[in-house]
């Protein structure tokens, strides 16, 4: 009654993972059965859905924004982006919970370093999530003015990575 351990289970979680990112999927659920006691069930899930509802909230800042002094406007947009970077408009969200890497391998380059300008599309860090490398693109085009966790860091499911503006 011992599971037995299939080496190919792991290829096959690993193919799941890409078919979910390149056909836009949101999940996918296969098992596969071995014989009798022993069978794999997988189900490889991304939520969308809460990266956008990370962002809703930015829209009832502009109000408060806007009823201050114009001269103080920038001094709350500010201190409201350093209090809370989740709720930047320029916030790259976490897709999923795992290890953030700043650079593809140790002693490489960092992908992105505060200052530079990134294109959408292009990676900007790599999250480490049941040993696969998922590389994070930039969700929209501009200046890196923030990186908000340090290299080899633990992430979770929707937090602040960095702040593209």
């Amino acid at each position: 009654m011992a599971k037995k351990n299939h080496e190919t289970d792991v290829v096959f979680i690993e193919a799941l993972a890409k078919l979910l990112q390149e056909n836009d999927l949101t999940e996918l659920e296969v098992m596969r059965d071995y014989g009798e006691n022993d069978s794999l069930n997988v189900r490889v899930s991304r939520a969308k859905e809460v990266v956008q509802q990370i962002a809703a909230p930015v829209a009832a800042a502009p109000a408060a924004v806007a009823a201050a002094p114009a001269a103080a406007a920038p001094a709350a947009e500010a201190s409201a982006a350093s209090d809370d970077p989740a709720s930047h408009p320029g916030a790259v969200p976490s897709p999923m919970v795992g290890t953030a890497y700043l650079q593809p391998e140790p002693g490489a380059p960092s992908f992105v370093s505060v200052g530079d300008t990134v294109s959408e599309g292009q990676t900007v860090l790599i999250v480490e999530a049941m040993k696969t490398m998922n590389q994070i693109p930039a969700p929209r085009a501009g200046k890196v003015t923030r990186i908000l966790v340090e290299d080899g860091s633990p992430v979770e499911f929707g937090a602040p990575l960095m702040i593209i503006e």
